[in-house]
């Protein structure tokens, strides 16, 4: 199995040098051979692959010689992710390649050569960079990836295959819906509901205010470039304070269940809303799916996405009556059925829940029957839509590494 460490080094000044050269001629080449390809098209009406100008290698290095300043196997790796590019582009799971610029993420990938020792770690022509290994690198080296962020800080992505197989998921165990939302960040099916930190809020008037001083400066002055480095800080910072947030919330969550089922959000869709794009620009929504799914695959879990058309909110999971119309301002409501008074977002979470062990069931009926308090019964023959396809749609999934974090605040009510 597949597993990625995420570390940060500290170069020295000449170091950094060396890295900055790196970059540049791995950024020069990636503009260049995507520009190649893109002429190629226009006159001849075909493409080139990433092992077609990976041959051009060598002749761009007699005419440039401070490409061989750089490590060789940096520069073809260069060509081969240019080639997944466009591989993902032909196949919808990606925009086009775009031009890479030297203000924005800088990156160079090791295929292989990299040493990892306690306290530091050794690259090619670029020698011991000192490194907090926050946790031990167990099991075979794939690639190492080095980035550098718009606050000048250095990271290195350690693929590993530790050799194990992928734990075979199982239902045998506690399940739980969780409703998305903005007031509350995340409401569970068994009535926990987890404040939203608005992390954005926090530091939107430092922001604003090293934003102003960076619109005064003039382009192309090095203090433009100091009162930029100092957005892109205040940026970070934002940035870790929601991933810190998001991690420990996961964790908690995939430790304490072993079933997940949360709602398949058109999260794009939804930002179209300009009264509420801001507040779901912050909260993260993609990311915590994401972090959900692969910390539950690494743990065995089950991780399963219900439609986004399916009415969790509208249905009274007592009884499956459903209601005409809910606007948003309503967040309580009666079931004209039952008579039971919902709170709007449990009543969702419940409603996924068991929508998503009815689909789990269907796909897998081998699988035993969840344990007490998840009920299977589901809410899919009177509450589901006939005309809605069940394929999964929506947000593309992306694993990547991470860290784990300590539990999150809760504030716990009792569902009405």
């Amino acid at each position: 199995m597949l597993k990625v460490v995420k570390v940060r080094l500290y170069p020295d000044a000449q170091q950094q040098q060396s890295l900055a050269q790196a970059f540049g001629s791995c950024r020069w080449l990636w503009n260049y051979c995507l520009n190649l390809m893109n002429q190629t098209y226009k006159e001849t009406g075909k493409g080139l692959s990433g092992y077609e100008v990976k041959k051009l290698i060598p002749q761009l290095k007699k005419e440039h010689d401070w490409l061989a300043l750089t490590y060789s196997q940096c520069l073809q790796q260069v060509c081969l992710n240019l080639g997944v590019a466009f591989n993902n582009f032909f196949e919808k799971r990606a925009k086009y390649p775009n031009f890479k610029s030297k203000y924005n993420k800088q990156s160079i990938q090791y295929p292989q050569n990299v040493k990892i020792a306690d306290g530091y770690l050794t690259f090619p022509k670029i020698g011991d960079v000192s490194a907090i290994i926050h946790r031990p690198i167990e099991g075979k080296v794939k690639t190492v990836t080095i980035s550098k962020n718009c606050s000048n800080q250095y990271f290195a992505a350690i693929l590993l295959d530790d050799g194990k197989d992928k734990p075979v998921g199982s239902m045998d165990g506690k399940a739980i819906g969780i409703d998305l939302g903005i007031t509350h960040f995340a409401i569970t099916s068994d009535g926990s509901k987890f404040d939203n930190p608005r992390i954005l809020n926090r530091h939107e008037r430092n922001l604003k205010l090293k934003q102003q001083q960076l619109s005064r400066k003039q382009k192309g002055s090095n203090n433009r470039i100091k009162s930029r480095k100092k957005v892109a800080r205040v940026h970070r910072k934002i940035t870790n304070c929601r991933e810190d947030f998001l991690h420990k919330l996961s964790r908690r969550i995939v430790n304490e269940n072993q079933v997940i089922v949360v709602e398949n959000l058109n999260i794009k869709g939804m930002m179209q809303n300009h009264c509420l794009a801001k507040s779901i620009h912050q909260v993260g929504w993609g990311m915590f799916c994401t972090m959900l799914k692969y910390k539950a695959e690494i743990e065995g879990k089950i991780y399963q996405e219900v439609d986004r058309f399916f009415p969790s909110s509208k249905t009274c999971h007592l009884c499956l009556n459903q209601v005409g119309s809910l606007s948003l301002d309503v967040r309580f409501w009666t079931c004209e059925n039952c008579y039971t008074k919902h709170d709007r977002d449990v009543n969702a979470a419940i409603n996924l829940r068991d929508e998503g062990l009815r689909i789990l069931t269907r796909q897998s009926p081998q699988v035993g029957k969840p344990a007490h308090g998840a009920g299977s019964s589901g809410t899919g023959d009177k509450a589901c839509r006939p005309d809605v396809s069940r394929s999964n749609r929506g947000r593309k999934k992306s694993t990547t590494t991470l860290y784990v974090g300590q539990e999150a605040y809760t504030v716990l009510e009792e569902s009405v």
